[in-house]
């Protein structure tokens, strides 16, 4: 029998066959059989023989880089994920490279877009091979980063040609980042604007869009737009003239200020079938006693129609404090929203990430200790979830009523079944890309690229 090899407990492979050039794995000798991360998993079939088409995103630190890749299919498992829900797993093999040394390894199928790791080598693909010493990494080598730069640099997209800004006011907050990070990966000119120091000239001959004391920007091809609550007004007025001179808004101003605007767009949701929670509004403070039997008496919610993250939400916990919260606001001249309490929710909301159609993450939010709302912004905790077909139905026909390509859609689970509470038109992507490990970002882009028909090289 010839020497094991010791490897560390983290390592660097490549895979030859499936044209992944790096992807770093988890050894685990407490773990019988192998997986790799796969999404957008399909079957096909080939001379006779069923194989399967998926794409591995092998890099943690960049969730842009997608890679195609297909093999035959040597089996298929049913395996319990971690929350103990049978799962089916196609099962392929490959040669894989560790060091110097390769050789024929089964790999899982598996969902590991929410794990440090993207690839785990068991116990089953290192016998008679090599063995482990937990308390070391990368014996057979580790990789710098501007080598792995180097494996991947063909894996970047093309300059497409399309100039994309991203209007908002912060350049340093993570969804703003991840959206600039997302279309440079993909070959695009992203351009940060801050909505602030853009202003218009409105003319018929030659109207404009300036930056920062004279710069004309009449030329982008797309703006996402990332307005702050504060810069509702002016942002949404930038967007129109924007859509004005030829630019795609991937969010229109129409449908960001129907969103923010709370009583109407749950006339809107109340109008076309869409069940929320009770919810009462009115002016006088000679109605606050009827208003808050109306949605049932306290507990129940209090929301200044401005709303968001969280801020300016109360819960009233008896009828008398909900009389002195109400007119309090009323005496303020506030507009406010009064809204049944779910309490079966028990502190817990969903998140619907909506892209162009389709829900592409979703997590359920729960709120920290001794707080109502769920929201990440109070203290709120996130993790994946799996929603069910008319979660999933509800969050996309409310996008769709608002007309929004993007929305972070907001359900709780009631006895009544699930009940949307908001539809957000600029929804953070920092909870949810944490929580899943998806490229949410990216799908954004795509969804861009789709609209104006353009095709990456």
């Amino acid at each position: 029998m010839s020497e094991l090899t010791i490897v560390g407990n983290k390592e660097w492979c490549h895979f030859d066959k499936l044209n992944i050039p790096a992807i770093k794995a988890r050894v685990d000798s407490g773990a019988k059989t192998s997986s790799i991360q796969a999404t957008d998993i399909t079957t096909y079939k080939k001379n006779k023989e069923n194989w399967v088409r998926f794409y591995i995103q092998p890099l943690t630190e960049n969730r842009s880089i997608s890679i195609e890749c297909e093999s035959k299919i040597i089996a298929t498992r049913i395996i319990k994920s971690s929350s103990g829900i049978p799962e089916k797993r196609y099962v392929i093999s490959s040669p894989v490279t560790m060091g110097n040394e390769t050789w024929d390894i089964e790999l899982t199928l598996a969902d590991r877009d929410n794990m440090e790791f993207k690839m785990l080598l068991g116990r089953q693909a290192m016998e008679n091979r090599m063995i482990v010493n937990p308390s070391e990494e990368f014996l057979m080598g580790n990789i710098p980063d501007e080598e792995i730069d180097k494996k991947y640099e063909t894996f970047v997209m093309k300059k497409s040609g399309l100039k994309i800004a991203v209007l908002a006011s912060n350049p340093e907050l993570y969804s703003n980042k991840r959206l600039m990070e997302a279309g440079r990966a993909r070959g695009h000119e992203m351009v940060f604007l801050n909505v602030q120091q853009c202003y218009m000239k409105l003319d018929t001959a030659t109207p404009e869009i300036r930056y920062r004391g004279g710069n004309v920007i009449n030329d982008f091809d797309a703006v996402i737009p990332r307005i702050k609550t504060s810069m509702t007004f002016y942002g949404c007025a930038l967007l129109r003239m924007f859509k004005s001179l030829g630019t795609y808004c991937l969010n229109e101003a129409e449908s960001i200020s129907s969103s923010r605007d709370k009583l109407f767009s749950s006339q809107l949701f109340s109008k076309n079938d869409i069940h929320i929670p009770t919810t009462g509004f009115a002016k006088s403070p000679l109605d606050t006693k009827d208003l808050i039997h109306m949605v049932g008496g306290a507990p129940l919610i209090i929301k200044l129609l401005e709303s968001t993250q969280g801020k300016g939400v109360v819960l009233a916990e008896t009828n008398k404090a909900a009389e002195s919260v109400i007119n309090a606001f009323k005496s303020l001249n506030a507009n406010i929203l009064v809204q049944e309490f779910i309490r079966e929710a028990n502190g817990k909301d969903l998140r619907c990430f909506v892209v162009d159609g389709r829900v592409v993450a979703s997590i359920e939010r729960t709120a920290a200790k001794g707080e109502f709302r769920a929201n990440i912004h109070q203290g709120g905790s996130a993790s994946i979830v799996r929603i069910s077909s008319e979660e999933k139905k509800l969050a996309l026909k409310s996008a769709k009523i608002l007309n929004l390509p993007v929305a972070g859609v907001d359900l709780i689970r009631s006895n009544k079944g699930p009940l949307l509470l908001e539809v957000n038109s600029s929804p953070g992507l920092e909870g949810i890309e944490n929580a899943t490990g998806k490229d949410i970002a990216g799908n954004i882009i795509q969804a861009i690229e789709k609209k104006l028909k353009y095709v990456t090289i």
